[in-house]
C-alpha cells in the first residue's frame, strides 16, 4: 500500500494535483495528513514553492515529492491508465503544459489561491493576472481542439488535466469568465467522482490557516 502525504485539501492545491494522479492511476493510497505547521506544508499553501515534501509519495521503498516526478513515477508503474499520451506529439505536448503549469502562472497563483469553500462573485482581476488566465484558456483551447474533449487529450483525463484541476477550481471560485469550450472542460473536471470526493472532504476540513482566509 503506498502512502501519499498531503496538506489542506481546500487550500493545497498541489496536494490535489497529487492526488488526483494517483486516482488517475488506479493506485491504492493511504492519505496523511501533514502537519498545518510544518513548514513544507506552510510552503504550500503559502504559495512559496510548488516543490518541496507536500505532497509526497511513499511507495514500495521510493519516496517521491515533486508533483511532475509523482505523475512520471506513476506512469511508469501503471502504463494501463494512460497518464501521458501514447502518441509521440502528444506526449510532447503534455510534458510541455504540465512543465509550464509547475513553473509558471506565478500572477495567478498569488493573486487568486485555491479555497474550494469560497466564491466572490465580480472579482477583479489585476493585469498580471489576467496574461497568465489568457495564457491558461489559450492552452486549454489549443489542446481540446486538437484532442476533441472533453478532457485536454481526448476522452480520458490525464496528467495535464491533473495539473490544470486546481486552475479550474480557481476560475470558479472567482467568477472568471469562459468562452463556451473552456467552460464545458471545467464542468467535465469538476463532474470527475475524485474531483467531487476532494472536494466534499475539503468542505468539512476545519479552518486552521487563517491567513489563507482571505477577504476579497
Amino acid at each position: 500500500m503506498a502512502t501519499l502525504s498531503i496538506a489542506s485539501r481546500n487550500y493545497g492545491s498541489w496536494s490535489l494535483r497529487g492526488w488526483l494522479l494517483c486516482k488517475l492511476a488506479g493506485l491504492e493510497i493511504v492519505e496523511e495528513m501533514a502537519r498545518s505547521d510544518d513548514p513544507s506544508t506552510r510552503a504550500e499553501l503559502l504559495l512559496l514553492s510548488p516543490s518541496f515534501l507536500v505532497p509526497c509519495l511513499t511507495h514500495d521503498g521510493v519516496k517521491v515529492w515533486d508533483t511532475l516526478a509523482i505523475a512520471e513515477y506513476l506512469n511508469e508503474l501503471k502504463p494501463d491508465a494512460k497518464l501521458i499520451p501514447a502518441d509521440r506529439a502528444a506526449r510532447a505536448h503534455c510534458r510541455s503544459i504540465s512543465g509550464e503549469m509547475h513553473s509558471g502562472f506565478s500572477n495567478l497563483r498569488s493573486a487568486l489561491p485555491m479555497n474550494l469553500k469560497a466564491h466572490y462573485p465580480g472579482f477583479k482581476v489585476w493585469q498580471g493576472a489576467q496574461a497568465d488566465i489568457d495564457r491558461v484558456v489559450t492552452i486549454w483551447r489549443e489542446c481540446l481542439a486538437t484532442g476533441k474533449g472533453p478532457y485536454l487529450f481526448g476522452q480520458e483525463p490525464c496528467m495535464a488535466d491533473a495539473m490544470y484541476a486546481p486552475v479550474v477550481t480557481r476560475f470558479i471560485t472567482y467568477d472568471v469568465k469562459l468562452d463556451a469550450a473552456c467552460a464545458a472542460y471545467c464542468k467535465a473536471i469538476m463532474a470527475l467522482p475524485y474531483m467531487e470526493e476532494w472536494i466534499a472532504a475539503a468542505k468539512t476540513e476545519p479552518d486552521e490557516l487563517e491567513e489563507l482566509d482571505v477577504e476579497f
